[in-house]
């Protein structure tokens, strides 16, 4: 079996190759239709706003790139330096592609319960909380002087070796 991340990586390029042959008769590619989504979510964003709300998305050049479409294509406007709205040609943009979006949904869960997809994303979730709360992230990866193993090398193979054990039949 391949490990998460390999699927994590390899779904992620998958889903982004599909959004954006989806949407390309729109002129939209899956980053840019996010940022309308964000705009629209959120009236009167700025910039900060989208970058901080998609960081985990794309790069920030990818997403200042993204936001210069938009602009550019007129389906977003500026009302005030650093803000950001969505024009009537942004909410028709979004209503257009809506059809779409949802049949990208459909055949990317094609074969997937509901109740198989939120066990997934509970997961997924789950994983990224233990990664990103630093206490347990610390302590985990790095023992300190308390709590550092203080047997050899053959006994931090085993724990290893068990903590692999666990992972593969969780």
């Amino acid at each position: 079996m391949k490990p998460i991340g390999y699927w994590l990586n390899r779904t992620d390029k998958a889903l982004t190759h599909c959004m954006n042959d989806m949407l390309e008769g729109f002129g939209l590619t899956r980053t840019a239709w996010q940022v309308l989504n964000v705009i629209r979510d959120t009236p009167e964003s700025t910039d900060a706003d989208v970058l901080s709300v998609l960081a985990s998305n794309a790069d920030t050049s990818t997403l200042i790139a993204a936001i210069d479409t938009v602009l550019a294509e007129g389906w977003v406007a500026r009302p005030a330096p650093e803000r950001l709205a969505l024009t009537p040609g942004g909410r028709q943009q979004l209503a257009d592609v809506a059809g779409r979006v949802e049949a990208f949904r459909s055949l990317s869960t094609t074969g997937i319960s509901p109740d198989e997809y939120r066990t997934a994303v509970f997961v997924l979730e789950r994983m990224t909380h233990n990664l990103e709360t630093p206490r347990q992230h610390e302590t985990a990866v790095r023992p300190t002087q308390q709590n550092a193993p203080v047997e050899g090398p053959a006994g931090l193979m085993d724990r290893y070796q068990g903590h692999q054990q666990i992972h593969r039949t969780a």
